[in-house]
């Protein structure tokens, strides 16, 4: 992990973990990194957890105005309803937000449960400590410094993602109900699953910063659990942070790095 980590020059953090036989790995895994987009995880988590409480279903219906649709940010739902003026659903919405990364999603979502802090007060409610939760996506784009603010350890993100994967922390229908939508992730082709065999199931989210004008990428992150094909399920994260290399040969570290982890895990 360490030679392929330099490729990116960067800080790599990376933690895995094999959920039936409990082996663990981190690298760095207690730095605080900035989340990006992997924050719609817990932000999904935590409206699926209002669902299981019965405060709204994944059925009721949120009129989405014109003016919540931004234009300059990443929103595959805005350009499929760009005069907005419609009702869609919990179930709806939470897709876009995950299975897409659509910021405009993401922050409609955020305005149902008050405000980000509400997030997390909810990790720290299941008793995960080292997530921080401070702006929504507008928040985040106001000022290149606002997105540390959100920040996460790798090893934090994996014990959210293993309270999440066992069933402690949602109904198993909700549980589910995300474990697909992540599956169904769009995002991050060249990431986690790039260079693991053909058909192999990947539950995960990525993040995606913008590039400053000196040429450091904040975030470039990818967080998930790998059906192995010996059966086991390995949860991994990889976050890395302030990189200054290209999106390929970033994109490609944890790509890298994930098949030998992978390869490793498989073994046992």
């Amino acid at each position: 992990i360490d030679s392929i980590a330099k490729k990116a020059n960067a800080k790599v953090c990376v933690s895995a973990f094999n959920v039936e036989t409990k082996d663990s790995l981190d690298y760095y895994g207690d730095e605080p990194c900035a989340m990006q987009s992997v924050f719609k995880f817990p932000i999904a988590l935590a409206i699926l957890n209002k669902i299981d409480k019965g405060e709204f279903s994944l059925l009721h219906k949120i009129h989405i105005r014109p003016e919540d649709l931004i234009k300059d940010t990443w929103s595959p739902m805005r350009d499929s309803f760009p005069n907005g003026n419609i009702n869609l659903t919990f179930e709806t919405l939470i897709r876009f937000m995950v299975s897409q990364s659509d910021n405009n999603a993401c922050d409609i979502l955020i305005h149902h449960l008050g405000k980000p802090k509400k997030v997390e007060k909810y990790l720290r409610k299941i008793g995960i400590d080292d997530i921080a939760i401070k702006y929504n996506e507008v928040g985040m784009h106001k000022n290149w410094k606002n997105q540390y603010k959100n920040w996460s350890t790798t090893n934090a993100m994996n014990q959210l993602l293993l309270k999440f994967f066992t069933g402690k922390i949602l109904s198993k229908a909700n549980t589910d109900f995300l474990n697909q939508v992540m599956i169904e992730t769009s995002t991050g082709k060249n990431r986690i699953v790039k260079l693991l065999p053909q058909g192999t199931i990947v539950a995960h989210k990525t993040a995606t910063s913008s590039t400053n004008q000196d040429g450091i990428t904040a975030a470039t992150n990818d967080v998930g659990i790998i059906t192995l094909p010996n059966g086991q399920h390995l949860i991994l994260s990889v976050f890395i942070s302030d990189a200054k290399a290209d999106n390929d040969t970033i994109e490609n570290t944890i790509a890298e790095i994930a098949k030998i982890i992978f390869d490793d895990y498989n073994k046992n």
